[in-house]
């Protein structure tokens, strides 16, 4: 379900934020520092898209239609006029068109709502809690083999909806492979697509540990 259009300032990245996830960002350009001059004037609210294909520096990047409102939470601007900000994800968006990028990117979006499960709470949550044990085994076996990823004891929200994006968030994949997840309908779609990666992703970890670390060349 979507809402009626509302008109927000974007920052198109090469990264996927999902609701409930942090956000830092390091603003140099000078038409983000007044982007986040304007934010901080008004109430904070902002959309994320990921750049796929280009540079957004300078424009003339291509830009996913589907991304995520992010609240501005924190922002400290330094003697050069450069700001550190943290931000949250607060909900999913879908930009319906985009406006001109002068004084900086600007879309018109609607917040996008998850369709409700096809299953009963009760089973939907059973789901849930096996789609994050997975989680938290693929994330073990991701540091055993060095690959970067949030730690196994990372903590998730009880209810299967909101967790749901959490798990999202945390699996260590691919900006196409999440962007993927972050567009799903709903919670069953996302843990259906979610069991997929972790699936792979386990029999992929699995199969590096058994080979054993390489062999040290000769010499």
């Amino acid at each position: 379900m979507a809402s009626a259009e509302i008109e927000l300032p974007m920052f198109p990245l090469g990264i996927v934020l999902f609701p409930t996830q942090l956000l830092p960002l390091h603003v140099f350009e000078p038409r983000y520092r007044q982007m986040t001059r304007d934010l901080l004037a008004g109430d904070g609210r902002f959309g994320v898209v990921l750049i796929e294909r280009g540079n957004e520096v300078g424009g003339g990047d291509t830009r996913s239609d589907f991304g995520c409102v992010a609240q501005l939470v924190q922002a400290q601007q330094a003697s050069d006029g450069r700001f550190a900000l943290m931000a949250i994800g607060v909900e999913r968006l879908r930009v319906t068109g985009w406006l001109p990028d002068e004084p900086y990117p600007r879309a018109l979006v609607q917040i996008v709502e998850d369709t409700e499960s096809a299953l009963s709470p009760d089973d939907l949550e059973t789901r849930y809690r096996a789609s994050m044990a997975m989680l938290r085994r693929v994330l073990a076996l991701a540091a055993e083999v060095g690959q970067p990823a949030p730690a196994s004891t990372i903590e998730f929200s009880e209810d299967p909806r909101t967790g749901s994006l959490q798990l999202c968030a945390a699996v260590p994949l691919g900006p196409f492979d999440r962007q993927r997840l972050l567009a799903a309908s709903g919670a069953d779609e996302r843990l259906d697509l979610l069991d997929g990666y972790l699936t792979d992703a386990r029999s992929d970890y699995e199969a590096r540990i058994a080979m054993g670390p390489p062999a040290e060349p000769d010499g």
